[in-house]
């Protein structure tokens, strides 16, 4: 809530004005009647989908991914990032690409496919990534932390 996808949103919205190559998804609320409902994938190419929604019941079944109320919703989330993340790591080499990843939290992290996918574009020395991660609530998230400790990654906090 201080801001982290309205800044994504500004800062994909500049670099696409000036011409770089660019890809990603953010994550948007979904509101009804003044209420958050849930969360949506919205990937840079304009398809979007739930990630999450209220559950209705408290009783989880053995094959719900849930964050407090929300239930995730993985094979939606998958279907649209995982091409995405594919693409970028496959593109062609020679030009710097930008990737957006917005972003790297409890909800997403239940995709060991995409932990995958988010490890292999780190690495990709072709591609910039500009991505969220949140402040340690808890325990901390592995792949978060593994993020928040590389040398070739720069932390800002935004309040």
């Amino acid at each position: 809530g201080v801001g982290k996808t309205t800044l994504i949103q500004k800062v994909t919205q500049a670099l696409k004005s000036s011409g770089i190559p660019i890809d990603g998804f953010y994550t948007e609320e979904v509101r009804e009647g003044g209420r958050r409902t849930g969360f949506d994938v919205v990937t840079l190419s304009g398809n979007r989908g739930p990630l999450s929604r209220v559950s209705s019941d408290s009783s989880a079944s053995r094959r719900e991914y849930r964050v407090g109320q929300y239930v995730v919703d993985l094979v939606s989330f998958e279907q649209l990032v995982l091409p995405m993340l594919r693409n970028v790591n496959h593109g062609n080499g020679a030009e710097k690409k930008i990737c957006i990843i917005d972003e790297i939290g409890k909800m997403e992290l239940f995709s060991q496919a995409f932990i995958q996918a988010v490890r292999q574009t780190l690495t990709d020395s072709g591609t910039v990534v500009l991505g969220t991660i949140s402040i340690p609530k808890g325990r901390p998230l592995d792949l978060v932390e593994e993020i928040r400790s590389r040398k070739d990654v720069k932390v800002f906090n935004v309040s």
